[in-house]
């Protein structure tokens, strides 16, 4: 997109397995439900006279990420890999001054979505774990948009802060 300081939360939840390999790396499968997306308020020009004023996104996601894990003696964790998102629902909204005949169900978003993922995991305390993760789009989710509104091609940004309990 052309716009900056997208800021919107979502679930990110669901189940994982680890796979030991050797002493201190595990592979790592997850099945979540993600929800991704964007929002925006504020003015943006988008030619002479046209500003969007609100704008946002909401894509429900069932994802699985594939992992390679580095366990410390502490069993904190760091990892790398890819995931396939499969795009269940979408929701999009755009307000434009002056108003526009823009239909923005003339540019669906693609239904599958791969993503390389970094993922640390700080061991708290027993199986709680505080996870940071960041992952990104390997392709676009978008290939077509309104002209001028944003960027031909949209990926998916993600910084993800979540709490998560192993059974080990």
């Amino acid at each position: 997109d052309n716009f900056a300081g997208y800021n919107k939360t979502g679930l990110n939840v669901g189940g994982i397995v680890y796979t030991k390999l050797d002493e201190h790396v595990a592979a790592s499968m997850e099945v979540l439900y993600a929800q991704k997306g964007a929002r925006s308020k504020g003015y943006f020009t988008v030619n002479s006279g046209t500003f969007i004023t609100d704008y946002g996104i909401t894509l429900n996601y069932a994802e699985v990420p594939i992992l390679l894990n580095y366990f410390d003696k502490r069993k904190s964790h760091f990892g790398a890999g890819f995931s396939y998102s499969r795009l269940g629902t979408s929701k999009e909204f755009i307000t434009v001054v002056p108003t526009s005949g823009v239909n923005l169900n003339d540019y669906p978003f693609k239904k599958s979505d791969y993503n390389f993922v970094l993922s640390g995991n700080l061991h708290c305390w027993k199986g709680l774990f505080l996870n940071l993760r960041f992952q990104y789009s390997v392709i676009s989710i978008r290939n077509n948009t309104p002209q001028n509104y944003s960027r031909g091609e949209q990926y998916n940004n993600v910084y993800c802060i979540r709490l998560m309990y192993l059974f080990m």
